[in-house]
């Protein structure tokens, strides 16, 4: 007989609702942890508009044991969404970090019960939250997890098909990635493999160093970097300092990579906006201590001076302040 597979996505935000949308997708059974239970989930796309019939949990006294738990919060917020962990985490579950940074594993295994797998995930999904309950899911189908390329192992692609499900024992031995992968398998969301995380890593914060604090700042979208020559130059610097600061920790980084994030930038649509500026349009913390903070802390540890960032890091302190 077959085994459905249960899972759980903390977060009720832009990308914890694309996300759950995808494990429905995938043919799992879904449920949504949130801080408030929205009339609807909905998720919208250019051609098409679709409500997402999964039960939405509001206390984790109403959540049982799952086999996966996809963390989708804001970074700022995992702490705040630690209390689900007790009743959602088995023995055998894995808990997947869909959030922004370069220290997914070291922030989340403190918080989690004492032996669980934990597998950082880089998501590349652009998607806006316009009202509670309610994602435009922008561009993006990728995410990105630590594991050497190649075909999903059989015992993994057997865990969520038709046939015996493997024991306990065989589960705990597969590579997490791989059943990850499997775990997606069928929905239009793609799970990559890198053998070099920690590179990606930190080609993933570039996209967000640059974009995320100059439109959170400027209020404006994806054409102020785009065709404003100062603030083109500014997101460069700060790109530059960030690559050196990411060097300096291990990430093989190079100069190509910022023209590579700038051409990620250039390939955005003009009214395309970035998180943090999602965030401040509607008066919700932003993530700049993972992000921005993060280069600066990095830097004071390897000794990199990153000036730009550490002024951008104190305006954002700044519009944060209450």
């Amino acid at each position: 007989m077959s085994t459905r597979t249960r899972v759980a996505v903390i977060g009720a935000g832009a990308v914890g609702t694309v996300v759950a949308a995808a494990a429905v997708d995938a043919g799992h059974d879904v449920v949504v942890c949130a801080r408030r239970r929205p009339e609807r989930l909905i998720v919208e796309r250019a051609d098409s508009v679709r409500e997402l019939d999964v039960p939405v949990l509001v206390d984790p006294s109403e959540a049982t044991e799952v086999d996966w738990v996809l963390l989708a919060t804001k970074a700022q917020d995992a702490t705040g969404a630690a209390a689900w962990f007790g009743p959602l985490v088995g023995p055998n579950t894995t808990v997947v970090v869909l959030q922004n940074g370069v220290d997914h594993a070291e922030r989340i295994e403190p918080l989690v019960p004492r032996g669980t797998r934990v597998l950082p995930a880089l998501v590349y999904v652009a998607a806006e939250s316009l009202g509670p309950g309610h994602v435009l899911h922008r561009m993006g189908a990728r995410i990105t997890v630590p594991g050497a390329p190649g075909t999903v192992a059989s015992t993994a692609r057997a865990t969520f098909s038709e046939g015996p499900a493997v024991t306990a024992t065989e589960l705990s031995r597969t590579d997490p990635a791989d059943r990850f992968t499997a775990l997606l398998d069928g929905s239009w969301l793609h799970v990559e493999r890198v053998a070099d995380f920690s590179t990606a890593a930190w080609r993933k914060l570039l996209t967000n160093v640059g974009a995320n604090p100059v439109t959170s700042l400027t209020m404006k979208r994806m054409s102020v970097i785009q065709h404003e020559p100062a603030v083109r130059e500014l997101t460069r610097a700060l790109l530059d300092e960030a690559i050196a600061v990411g060097r300096a920790a291990g990430a093989r980084l190079s100069d190509a990579d910022i023209e590579h994030t700038m051409e990620i930038y250039d390939g955005f649509a003009e009214d395309d906006g970035t998180s943090m500026l999602y965030d401040r349009l509607a008066g919700r913390a932003t993530e700049h201590e993972l992000i921005t903070g993060a280069v600066v802390r990095l830097g004071e540890q390897h000794g990199v001076p990153v000036p730009l960032n550490r002024a951008i890091l104190a305006l954002m302190h700044g519009v944060n302040h209450k």
